[in-house]
């Protein structure tokens, strides 16, 4: 009896994985481009601008990037005087994360990129293909409890 054989390319979380990285790789001309930001970089950036001050332990809790990752781009942020580190008072182990106003402002006007992004991903499907895929991505997210 033969092996059974895993088709890569008929395996979901395989396709998943692809298609997350193709469009990741996508949008990430638009901030490399306009800031010279990496994808870490970017999930900062971006985690930062959306809810504010947080430590480097929630924003890699929120972006599902691993603690190294989040070192090197909150200290090159950090270098680029995008965000400041605030020590808590209590323990000195955390460190709060905040844009500066040189780092809201890139912020801000990456948003509008990339909600245009979005827009022009979607418009390359049909009604319905949008529907379904904004459906079952979120039906995926509740099935696997992601946050």
């Amino acid at each position: 009896m033969e092996p059974e054989v895993l088709e890569l390319e008929r395996f979901l979380p395989y396709r998943l994985y692809r298609l997350a990285d193709a469009v990741s790789r996508e949008f990430s001309s638009i901030y490399r481009d306009r800031h010279g930001l990496t994808r870490p970089e970017w999930r900062t950036l971006s985690g930062l601008g959306q809810r504010g001050t947080m430590t480097a332990t929630a924003l890699g809790e929120q972006s599902a990037m691993h603690k190294t990752k989040v070192s090197r781009a909150v200290a090159e942020l950090e270098r680029r005087r995008w965000l400041t580190r605030t020590p808590d008072e209590n323990d000195r182990r955390v460190e709060y994360l905040t844009l500066t106003k040189t780092g809201l402002a890139a912020y801000r006007e990456m948003v509008p990129l990339a909600k245009a992004f979005e827009r022009e991903l979607l418009a390359r499907l049909s009604a319905a293909e949008r529907a379904a895929i904004v459906n079952g991505v979120a039906a995926l997210e509740t099935a696997l409890s992601v946050p």
